[in-house]
């Protein structure tokens, strides 16, 4: 196999040039790695436990689970993973640092109210608490521009019901947008109270998943991973197609598919502290247009693959590489 790197080494690029360093301090990337099935389940396994280990947000979405064709749901399953009152309770933590409070030995993910919790670590009245958080909280994150409208309108509502809200409460008053935000109910009459008025759609999704990708880092993680294995879109459906099993994928949606990868490649510097791993199988390097691999796509196929590459050494920096 021609221009092939091994997956320990370039896990490892990934690691030093990338993780350790340039996303950590803020970067994105996104990155093609072509494997066969037991290297893209490695991938996943290995990728997973380094993200633990750094302290990034993992998370792994598979186009043979979701609709890959649909960016809104590639959102709300990546939505689904995260613990969204944990990265409210978070981000209250660090502003409550950042007013010299000491937050030292509060659990985040403890059961009580975070307020409650500082203002008894401190020996202060919670009201008070309250009345210096409050500003903070406006100026960082309902008034920060770098997030989408609605969504700081949300998580700035998140922020507020973990003042005293406990974990383990019967009625979640949060739970409109917790629905709202993982697309288990997106109709947004539910959400007039928290001053949301904006559907998660094919159109906005990409917005929130950006904003979602800044939100971590004001919740303190260094950034995210996010692991896309798409080995299924190119996967010829059988004839007759059986009545049950895994969905496919016709041209039109692949075509979908690749040309919101391509919009990936081209905002990539809008997802704050990400890298975006796409795993595909041998079938994406496909290059016959009338086929389901890049072939079928110029505009992604040019941007991806390497005008000159050599045919012994290889490049695992590159945008595109194959795991030997």
């Amino acid at each position: 196999m021609t221009n092939a790197v091994p997956l320990d080494d370039w896990l490892n690029v990934i690691d030093e040039e990338y993780l350790s360093t340039f996303v950590k301090a803020g970067g994105s990337a996104v990155k093609f790695a072509v494997a066969d099935e037991d290297k893209r389940h490695t991938l996943r396994e290995v990728l997973e436990a380094r993200c633990k280990l750094s302290g990034f947000l993992f998370i792994g979405l598979d186009t043979i689970t979701c609709r890959a064709h649909m960016p809104q749901d590639l959102y709300f399953e990546a939505a689904r993973q995260i613990d969204w009152r944990l990265l409210a309770r978070r981000v209250l933590l660090r502003l409550l640092m950042n007013l010299k409070y000491k937050v030292e030995g509060v659990d985040a993910s403890a059961p009580g109210g975070i307020v409650g919790a500082v203002a008894d670590a401190n020996g202060v009245d919670p009201d008070s608490v309250i009345q210096e958080l409050r500003p903070d909280l406006e100026r960082t994150v309902y008034k920060n521009a770098e997030l989408a409208r609605p969504f700081r309108s949300a998580m700035a509502h998140l922020c507020r019901l973990e003042y005293f809200e406990a974990v383990e409460a019967e009625e979640y008053r949060g739970t409109p947008l917790l629905s709202w935000l993982t697309g288990h109910d997106n109709r947004i009459g539910h959400l007039k109270d928290f001053d949301v008025q904006t559907q998660i759609d094919r159109t906005t999704a990409r917005l929130f998943l950006e904003s979602t990708c800044r939100w971590m880092r004001e919740a303190g993680y260094p950034g995210t991973v996010i692991l896309l294995d798409n080995s299924h879109v190119t996967v010829t459906p059988p004839r007759p197609r059986p009545p049950e099993g895994p969905r496919y994928y016709t041209k039109a949606m692949i075509m979908d598919h690749y040309e919101m990868l391509r919009e990936f490649v081209d905002t990539v510097d809008e997802m704050s502290g990400t890298l975006l791993v796409v795993a595909s199988a041998y079938e994406f390097l496909d290059d016959d247009p009338r086929g389901r691999g890049l072939g079928c796509y110029d505009a992604l196929r040019t941007r991806v693959m390497d005008d000159v590459r050599d045919r012994e050494v290889v490049n695992p920096a590159a945008t595109l590489v194959r795991i030997s």
